[in-house]
């Protein structure tokens, strides 16, 4: 018998119903910031630009696309097997899932909306996009999630926005991702991946932010071009602290190793401290400033991801930052000569 439940891939017979009504968003919408239908990190930026923080224009792809295309393809049972008591069973069903939501085209009812919200983003392939994973369990207490799902930058063509969007949701079956939600007890059939779909920021720097520190301060990081840089470690970025007034306090330029660029390649840098610092004191005072809007808006401290472009700062996520009560114990004289870090 077929599940009713929000939280269910096999809730579709409703679905299709109103799918081209309801399941891609526009993110500037008041049912954008709905995380049961478009996931945290989606719902949570959509809060930010009601918020009137600034936030790149795009959609949300509510689960239920997900939910539509896993029901066409039969694959609701199989779902079910992938935390089977049966390690072979549960092997091939999580293989089965990838490869087919992989091969298989999206299905007609889901394509349409699909792409009439791809070439708005692009102004008909004008700009590149970017498609981003928002999972239902993602950026949640106890489960971030951080850096196990996809997201893909810079897309210039239909072909690629379609194997992009096909390529999120399989990664909800990945090895990395199913074994993350076993050590957290979730079962992946009862969740579903949403998606932010968005024109790609040209950055000209990028990096993160933290509105609250150990030390009672705010923080921002920085970096030429694209922010995957710091995520990947080819950087150690430029480095801002500010007051809880959003002050500048101090800042230092990083050493720069490659840049990540919007035309997807990895330029060589240099391995000693920069010349130039990213930002000027009023920018990191700005985003200091957007710091403390978005914590007001999530009501507890955050962390934020940001671009620099030619037409200024956008913020392109946030999510709730949770504070140990006590500092980290520095293990070691190895620790001790690095105050900065904490493991």
């Amino acid at each position: 018998m077929i599940k009713s439940t929000s939280d269910s891939p096999l809730h579709s017979h409703s679905v299709t119903q109103s799918l081209n009504h309801w399941a891609v968003i526009s993110i500037t919408a008041q049912e954008a910031t709905d995380a049961s239908r478009v996931g945290p990190k989606a719902a949570n930026l959509a809060a930010l630009g009601r918020a009137v923080l600034p936030v790149p224009d795009g959609y949300c792809v509510a689960a239920d696309a997900y939910r539509l295309q896993l029901a066409a393809l039969g694959l609701e049972q199989v779902a079910r097997d992938v935390f089977s008591s049966d390690d072979g069973v549960a092997r091939r069903s999580a293989l089965q899932l990838r490869i087919r939501l992989m091969e298989q085209p999206v299905v007609l009812e889901v394509q349409e909306p699909l792409l009439a919200a791809w070439r708005s983003i692009t102004r008909d392939g004008a700009v590149a996009g970017v498609v981003r994973s928002s999972a239902l369990v993602e950026d949640r207490f106890g489960t971030s999630f951080a850096g196990q799902f996809e997201s893909f930058i810079g897309i210039e063509n239909e072909i690629d926005f379609l194997t992009a969007v096909r390529s999120c949701w399989a990664a909800l079956w990945a090895p990395r991702a199913l074994r993350y939600m076993a050590t957290h007890d979730l079962d992946p059939a009862d969740t579903a991946m949403a998606l932010l779909l968005q024109p790609l920021v040209a950055a000209r720097a990028a990096g993160g932010g933290l509105s609250q520190t150990a030390e009672g301060g705010m923080l921002i990081n920085a970096t030429p071009g694209l922010g995957s840089a710091i995520a990947q470690g080819e950087v150690a970025p430029d480095r801002y602290e500010l007051g809880r007034d959003g002050g500048l306090r101090d800042s230092q330029a990083g050493m720069t190793y490659h840049q990540a660029t919007c035309e997807h390649l990895s330029r060589p840098g240099r391995s000693r401290p920069k010349a130039k610092i990213c930002l000027t004191p009023a920018q990191a005072e700005e985003l200091g400033r957007y710091l403390i809007q978005a914590e007001a808006v999530m009501g507890r401290p955050v962390e934020i991801e940001w671009a620099l472009d030619d037409a200024g700062i956008k913020l392109l996520q946030s999510r709730t930052l949770h504070l140990d009560d006590q500092p980290a114990q520095v293990p070691d004289q190895i620790w001790l000569r690095q105050p900065r870090l904490r493991g």
